[in-house]
């Protein structure tokens, strides 16, 4: 039997990227999917936004990865606390229960800190640790009341344990993401709820492959392409990988809400490629 199997995991920022990842590997273990994403701008992102069709994909790719998965979708803006109460709902009507939830969604902005617009701060703030904030806030109260335990994700970055330059909002929403975690872990440890955070390093993306991105890693490259950055990328890292998968994280996830992992909370977990340790 896989060992998800009979649970259901909720997974925000689902459409792509990291999310859709995420869905499919929880899935191959056997859990029926919730998967939700704002599939909608953000004005102050600079990579173009999830659409409509990308959500289905995952939705399609989900059910295909193990017989008899489940899925839900629903568009809905994390920052929405009605919004993702209404999809909590849907979920308890559909499926009866949350046992996992990964609160993935996430947007970044860069430039110098005292450059930021109101908005770039805010918006990335508002996502990133108000929206995980708000996922688990939606999502809580039903996993108390069944008292058959859970656990919880919150992806954080290694820019939650660094500091890094011309991500001001993205860092300190990131660092805001492994304290809630922190702070969750003791308030819902005694529901045998178990929280953790996942950290990771440079991941292949749309918020990672763009045009914006490769300048920072390049500012002496004019125009400077996937090439020109790809040789700083791989510098990051201790192990001879130029960036990391989806997959990679999400393989980090799958553990972390089995029952492998039953004893562990609290922790904010890197999966980094050696980013963090490096001399």
């Amino acid at each position: 039997m896989a060992k998800l199997s009979g649970k259901v995991a909720l997974i925000t920022g689902a459409a792509r990227g990291q999310g859709r990842s995420h869905a499919v590997r929880l899935a191959e273990d056997g859990a029926d999917i919730v998967a939700i994403d704002l599939v909608a701008p953000i004005p102050t992102a600079y990579y173009p936004p999830a659409v409509p069709a990308d959500l289905q994909l995952t939705a399609k790719l989900a059910e295909g990865a193990a017989e008899g998965v489940r899925v839900l979708t629903a568009q809905a803006d994390v920052r929405d606390q009605a919004a993702l109460d209404a999809v909590v709902a849907r979920t308890l009507a559909a499926f009866g229960h949350i046992d996992i939830v990964v609160a993935n969604a996430g947007t970044i902005a860069h430039g110098p800190a005292w450059e930021l617009s109101d908005d770039q701060w805010q918006n990335v703030v508002d996502v990133n640790l108000t929206g995980a904030w708000r996922t688990v806030r939606a999502c809580a109260p039903s996993m108390i009341a069944r008292n058959q335990g859970g656990a919880v994700v919150l992806i954080s970055s290694v820019t939650g344990l660094h500091g890094f330059g011309n991500i001001a909002s993205y860092a300190a929403s990131k660092h805001g993401v492994n304290g809630l975690m922190r702070t969750l872990a003791n308030d819902l440890g005694p529901h045998n709820i178990r929280v953790n955070s996942v950290c990771p390093g440079l991941v292949g993306t749309d918020m990672m492959m763009n045009d914006e991105t490769y300048g920072m890693f390049r500012p002496g490259v004019a125009n400077p392409t996937l090439q020109d950055a790809r040789a700083a990328f791989r510098m990051k890292q201790l192990l001879p990988l130029d960036w990391l998968e989806p997959r990679d994280v999400s393989n980090a996830i799958a553990f972390l809400v089995s029952d492998e992992a039953r004893a562990i909370t609290g922790v904010a977990l890197p999966v980094d490629g050696g980013q963090l340790s490096r001399g």
